[in-house]
């Protein structure tokens, strides 16, 4: 039974942060994608090209192959691609396809089983939870980029800071 509630659990948080990254999206003009905050960030189109590298990697065959595929060029998920709005939210659903997929191929009895990601051998719930990790990081880079990029027009997300006394 807890290993059936993880595995609801641990959709249902990555659901959560997908919708997020959508609401994020469709506040975000094309020119917005590709938006650097500093010399050394990544603007949000490469952090959606990391992630769908991340995310096919992972996921693809997730308990029979190593989850650092050979067909992986991770350093190029980091280089400006050109591709349009449109194009990074294509990468941005096939990558969380992949991810929705695997999840719910998995069985409570699965858990039990290792894997490995890099030759380092995980228990499946630990490499569930890495991800549960690592996306939302990510996510949260998104959400940060764009609210400085929209400013004063940024729609929330969540419940809003207070206005300033006498507003």
């Amino acid at each position: 039974m807890a290993k059936k509630l993880f595995l609801k659990s641990a959709i249902k948080r990555l659901e959560y942060y997908k919708d997020l990254g959508d609401k994020t999206f469709e506040q975000l003009s094309e020119d917005d994608f590709n938006f650097f905050p500093s010399e050394e960030s990544n603007s949000i189109a490469i952090i959606i090209q990391h992630m769908h590298g991340n995310m096919l990697s992972r996921w693809t065959d997730f308990l029979t192959s190593d989850g650092e595929k050979e067909w992986r060029k991770r350093d190029a998920e980091f280089e400006k691609s050109g591709l349009t709005k449109m194009q990074l939210i294509q990468l941005w659903e096939e990558g969380w396809s992949c991810v929705f997929d695997a999840l719910n191929d998995l069985k409570p009895k699965d858990l039990k089983k290792n894997i490995t990601i890099r030759s380092e051998p995980l228990s499946v719930v630990d490499a569930v939870n890495r991800q549960l990790a690592h996306y939302p990081y990510h996510v949260g880079q998104i959400i940060y980029a764009a609210k400085i990029i929209k400013n004063k027009s940024w729609k929330n997300l969540s419940i809003p800071k207070p206005a300033p006394d006498g507003i």
